[in-house]
């Protein structure tokens, strides 16, 4: 059945004119009339009847208009609801996050509150195929990510943190050697920072031993404040410092790891997501600048 031919019965049933249906959908009568005609052979069914000068729905009839009501109920609602749709993915930004997650949700709640009407679609999954910007670190393979419009390269130090009372907080610099017998706050659940860490440590000799581990990035800098240990901390990704932990440049092995900004060619471009890009970047660059001076 061709929804255009159900189109034409349901004006005729609405209407029970055939003359004012054929104008309403600017048809000539005929046309009109063979179509109804064409329908009814389809269905095997007559679907009206004359009466005099007048035509009527047969029960067939009835019937096939309450179900066609209910399909032009749908149709007809398809342009309006793609609309609201495409204002809506005009104020999306879809956001994966594969590192400095902590930073990066600090600028998110920033930008929403300059941008309310604003959603964010937040994602932590480096195999996703629909995103319009990421963040991830240089080594990452972000092949399966749609195509890079825009890469920004950002070099982030990685700092030691040591509790305010360790013997190391009046320092300002420090070997990572110097530590290999003191226990190490882990942030887990993080495989890029983690992997990146042991790789500082082996490059210093030695293998961690880690006295506490958590996926919670708040966690790790609590614990860390509270004396249980030692841990590396990425000045982008985690900020500054509380009253209770000193931030300690290390030496050898220098301690860095790059970051990358990533504005894609997502299927849905917006100009929204451009915005953030950009609005996101110089967080981070501004975050860098005062980490070690709050």
């Amino acid at each position: 059945m061709e929804l255009t031919k159900l189109r034409y019965f349901y004006t005729v049933a609405k209407l029970g004119h055939v003359t004012r249906a054929a104008e309403e959908i600017h048809i000539a009568q005929p046309a009109l009339t063979k179509a109804i005609k064409q329908l009814e052979e389809e269905l095997g069914v007559p679907l009206f009847y004359k009466k005099g000068r007048n035509i009527y729905l047969t029960a067939y009839g009835e019937y096939l208009k309450g179900k066609a009501e209910m399909v032009f109920l749908h149709v007809d609602s398809i342009a309006d609801e793609l609309e609201e749709l495409k204002q809506e993915q005009r104020q999306t930004v879809k956001l994966n996050v594969l590192a400095a997650s902590t930073a990066v949700t600090e600028a998110v709640i920033a930008y929403k509150k300059r941008n309310p009407e604003v959603v964010f679609q937040v994602i932590q999954n480096e195999a996703e195929t629909d995103c319009d910007v990421s963040v991830s670190i240089d080594e990452a393979d972000l092949s399966t990510l749609p195509p890079i419009k825009r890469k920004r390269l950002l070099e982030e130090n990685i700092y030691l943190a040591v509790p305010k009372n360790s013997r190391y907080a009046g320092r300002t610099n420090i070997a990572l050697k110097e530590v290999k017998d003191e226990g190490f706050v882990h942030l887990a659940g993080s495989r890029f920072f983690r992997s990146v860490c042991d790789k500082f440590c082996l490059a210093a000799g030695f293998k961690p031993h880690t006295s506490f581990e958590s996926d919670s990035p708040v966690a790790v800098k609590n614990i860390i404040g509270a004396s249980a240990g030692v841990g590396f901390w990425p000045e982008y990704s985690w900020g500054k410092v509380s009253a209770d932990v000193v931030l300690l440049t290390i030496t050898d092995p220098v301690c860095k790891r790059r970051l990358t900004l990533n504005l894609h060619e997502s299927p849905t471009p917006s100009a929204v997501a451009q915005d953030f890009y950009g609005y996101l970047s110089k967080f981070l660059q501004k975050r860098q600048r005062s980490v070690k001076h709050e």
